[in-house]
């Protein structure tokens, strides 16, 4: 098998977050077809016990510590250096060293770049063939966030946004392609960067539907009483955190109003002081759970409140093969095309998202299309077989 280098900012392991689960599922399918070099950060003391399991998958693998308050203050060379943030962050000798020391020991002539930052170990004496996985366009995410925000956070964000967009142009003219994970991803970097859209194209995450399946017996997590909503992601993540406290302090309030027996279920790890704030007699912040579907299979309605989003939300998707009814907003939705009936509310403004769920609680729908749409459109193994033969092409 030939050689690849993959080089990704977080090891994919455990697949409990969102591009944790993206790069695992890329790597379990690819070791499949390459030798495979991994070189990764750690940044969570926990997931070092996981690197066994990663270990499995590769002939080589490089884990770096990351301390991320050292890797802030580490950033901010970025001011004076003109680069973005992002950049700064992440840039690191040892891993640079083995970078070179691996393509030139193995003669590695392909690598797998999994966001975008990690392109920095790559330079044109390496004469690689280049593949570069964006996932998602985080310029515009960071340009989300400067539209959210005030002061120094707003002019840190709007910086970010314009040189890490710079630094993606550069980035996907060297490539020899740029994947996004849905059409409409790719679709706006295509409008931002029109002069490499014939290099741009897109692979949708996948659902192990095996896994989340509600054919699956649990037992409830919840009083019999109560009437669900349930939240599941990290809850460090700064789009999660906006989510829940818009919707716990603006929505859950009208719908209360009228149910008093609805709970808000906040399901996921790290949560942050602002949402452990929020615990209350119809709130609930479990923090890190061992496994994440009882929670889903007894809930009453999944609900994406997400006001800054981008690419696929896994969420979703997982929420969608458990056959559960979702209302989401149009940003949540965004890299998920409704082409057919599915059990989805699509709402935006704090009434219409609030008049959605209690609609669906005096009737909740049967969500049964939408298993078969996760079922049909996000294979693991049939999205990833576009990498591998993308990856397998000649130049």
């Amino acid at each position: 098998m030939q050689d690849l280098l993959f080089l990704t900012h977080r090891i994919p392991y455990p697949p409990n977050k969102g591009d944790k689960i993206r790069s695992y599922h890329f790597l379990k399918y690819l070791s499949l077809h390459f030798k495979i070099h991994l070189g990764t950060f750690i940044d969570d003391p926990n997931d070092w016990q996981y690197t066994h399991k990663v270990d499995a998958l590769c002939a080589s693998t490089c884990y770096i510590e990351l301390k991320p308050l050292l890797a802030k203050i580490q950033s901010l060379q970025g001011i004076v250096t003109d680069q973005p943030l992002s950049l700064a962050y992440y840039k690191n000798r040892q891993i640079q060293a083995w970078v070179n020391q691996t393509i030139s020991a193995h003669s590695i002539k392909k690598v797998l770049i999994f966001s975008s930052v990690m392109a920095q170990f790559i330079n044109q004496d390496h004469k690689v063939d280049m593949i570069v996985d964006f996932v998602d366009v985080d310029s515009d995410k960071w340009r989300q966030y400067a539209q959210q925000s005030k002061g120094l956070k707003h002019w840190i964000y709007q910086r970010e946004a314009y040189y890490l967009l710079s630094y993606e142009k550069i980035l996907a003219e060297q490539a020899r392609a740029s994947i996004f994970v849905s059409e409409h991803e790719a679709e706006l970097f295509k409008t931002l960067a029109p002069e490499v859209s014939h290099k741009i194209t897109h692979i949708y995450n996948g659902v192990d539907s095996e896994y989340f399946s509600p054919k699956i017996y649990f037992n409830s997590p919840y009083a019999d009483v109560d009437q669900v909503l349930i939240f599941t992601g990290a809850m460090d993540y700064r789009a999660n955190v906006d989510a829940v406290v818009w919707f716990a302090n603006k929505i859950l309030p009208l719908i209360v109003k009228q149910q008093p027996t609805v709970k808000f279920y906040i399901v996921g790890s790290k949560p942050t002081k602002e949402v452990l704030a929020l615990a209350n007699n119809s709130v609930v912040v479990t923090g890190a759970v061992a496994d994440i579907r009882p929670y889903l299979a007894y809930a009453h309605l999944v609900v994406a409140p997400l006001r800054i989003a981008r690419g696929i939300q896994n969420k979703v998707l997982e929420a969608m093969a458990m056959e559960k009814y979702v209302v989401a907003t149009t940003a949540a939705m965004e890299g998920i095309a409704q082409q057919q009936k599915l059990a989805v509310s699509v709402a935006d403004s704090i009434e219409d998202i609030a008049h959605q769920i209690l609609k669906q609680l005096q009737n909740i729908s049967s969500a049964h299309n939408n298993r078969q749409y996760v079922q049909t459109m996000f294979s693991w193994e049939h999205n990833v077989k576009q990498l591998v033969n993308l990856l397998k092409v000649t130049y």
